[in-house]
């Protein structure tokens, strides 16, 4: 099996399950929130999971909230920073080519009274910078994808970041961070963001375990109300199985990390060239995350490709996994000005630390196959 459609989901690395096997059948099952001693020791070993998790993203410890996934800490985060702060303005500026957990969050907030503000984006995935520089000056909240799913763009964040602390240092920064975490550094002491969303299954963890970021000082209205839990922030009883596993998973990460973005850049670099050779057409920017590959395939509609390579046992997607069921072109190719005769023919490859040469290599004589077997001339 080649498996190329991490951007949807990863395989649990065999940390996680491990650790996961550990959690399940050791005494630390616990309720944290219990007086007892059971419940003191779980509480304990969250705080240093809280803790090992806030040092590796740059953080402190009470700025980490732990969540079920990136859409919760997406909703949270917008909704409740809208919600609290009243007075800090109406507006919202944001793009069209956000993954949907910040999109639909928007058009409900819209529906509400807010105004949101979609820049445009061009063929590279980045946003207009004079249109955030002509709306930021009233602008109370900033949502943007450090890296974007479909295409592997790069925010040029460092220049927004700028651009708010000269015009509007008022206004916030929420960063949707799924899609970099483990593949660019990651320090949000230093990043100038105030909010940002993580998920543990794109980083071989497992589904149901997320991560939110709120910079001291910045004031939300809770999504999910209860027992107080996480500051009051996230009610709900505290699963150390959840949290200890996005924990492994992230640590895994950012120890091969750099051994995993040359890895991956061999790999990237190796198919854009022999996928250019036989005439298709690579849409992710030159300078796109690595991790990420968008090609539209000549004379091929993306659904046929993807269910050619699945006879093959490749797994590849066409576009979000959140939005593939609705058979649609990408939204977010369109928006970028990619022509749609050539976005209907997109397919998406996404890869991991655990991909390899071999794999590319053979994805390539599988292409030649295909091409040879299926395509009417």
């Amino acid at each position: 099996m080649i498996y190329y459609d991490n951007s949807a989901t990863t395989k649990p690395c065999q940390a996680v399950i491990d650790g996961i096997n550990d959690n399940l059948t050791g005494d630390l099952f616990g309720n944290p929130g219990s007086l007892h001693t059971l419940g003191a020791k779980a509480d304990k070993e969250y705080k240093r999971v809280t803790a090992s998790v806030a040092s590796m993203l740059g953080a402190k410890a009470d700025e980490i909230i732990f969540t079920s996934c990136g859409s919760e800490s997406a909703n949270t985060a917008i909704r409740g920073y809208m919600s609290r702060n009243r007075r800090g303005g109406n507006k919202i500026i944001s793009t069209r080519t956000e993954h949907k957990a910040t999109l639909e969050v928007l058009k409900n907030l819209e529906q509400s009274g807010t105004e949101v503000v979609y820049v445009s984006c061009g063929k590279d995935g980045k946003p207009d910078l004079d249109e955030i520089k002509n709306n930021i000056e009233d602008c109370a909240l900033m949502c943007f994808t450090h890296v974007n799913n479909e295409t592997g763009s790069v925010l040029p964040l460092a220049q927004i970041v700028e651009i708010r602390n000269s015009l509007n240092r008022n206004c916030r920064i929420y960063l949707d961070c799924v899609q970099s975490l483990g593949k660019l550094e990651i320090n949000l002491s230093r990043m100038g963001v105030d909010m940002a969303a993580f998920s543990g299954h794109k980083i071989h963890g497992i589904k149901g375990t997320g991560v939110l970021f709120i910079r001291n000082g910045i004031k939300i209205d809770p999504l999910i109300l209860g027992g107080g839990q996480q500051k009051g922030l996230r009610s709900g009883t505290e699963s150390l199985l959840l949290a200890s596993s996005f924990e492994l998973a992230l640590s895994e990460a950012v120890k091969n990390r750099e051994d995993a973005v040359k890895n991956v850049s061999s790999i990237n670099a190796f198919l854009r060239a022999e996928l250019t050779k036989r005439g298709n057409t690579i849409l992710s920017p030159d300078d796109a995350l690595p991790f990420v590959l968008n090609c539209s395939f000549d004379r091929f509609e993306s659904e046929t490709m993807l269910h050619c390579l699945e006879i093959y046992d490749i797994f590849v997607s066409t576009v979000s996994a959140c939005s593939s069921k609705a058979k649609k072109v990408s939204y977010v190719l369109l928006e970028c000005g990619i022509d749609r005769k050539l976005a209907a023919n997109a397919v998406r490859l996404s890869f991991s630390r655990y991909n390899t040469m071999e794999e590319a290599q053979q994805f390539i004589r599988t292409i030649d196959e295909i091409y040879d077997r299926y395509l009417v001339q």
